[in-house]
């Protein structure tokens, strides 16, 4: 059952992004932002944690789960080091991803050599 739900939460965060495109005329840009800060506010306001723990990676894998990570890492750091805390826990969960991105965008340059 868990597949289904992943499926279903997954593909509505999808489908919300595409509406975001269609509906609204939104760029790629704006419509990725839109969907971080709505992961931000959702872990904010506790709503994204019990979400991931029902849907699993259909919650966990959209973009969502981006803004999640930063104000999750962020408030969890805040409680143990005070105001700098803040920094070092959105660095502390999201350096992994963010290096990889860089990384591989930069052999994805290499190999495919880029307009500019």
């Amino acid at each position: 059952m868990i597949y289904l739900w992943a499926f279903l939460v997954g593909g509505a965060i999808c489908l919300f992004g595409q509406i975001c495109f269609d509906v609204f005329k939104l760029t790629p840009a704006h419509t990725m932002t839109l969907l971080v800060v709505l992961g931000a506010i959702g872990d904010g306001v506790g709503l994204y944690d019990p979400l991931i723990r029902f849907a699993g990676a259909g919650a966990s894998v959209p973009i969502t789960s981006f803004g999640n990570a930063l104000v999750h890492g962020a408030l969890t750091e805040l409680k143990s080091s005070g105001l700098i805390g803040i920094i070092m826990g959105i660095f502390k969960v999201t350096s992994a991803g963010i290096s990889s991105a860089i990384i591989f965008s930069f052999l994805a340059a290499l190999i495919a050599k880029p307009k500019g």
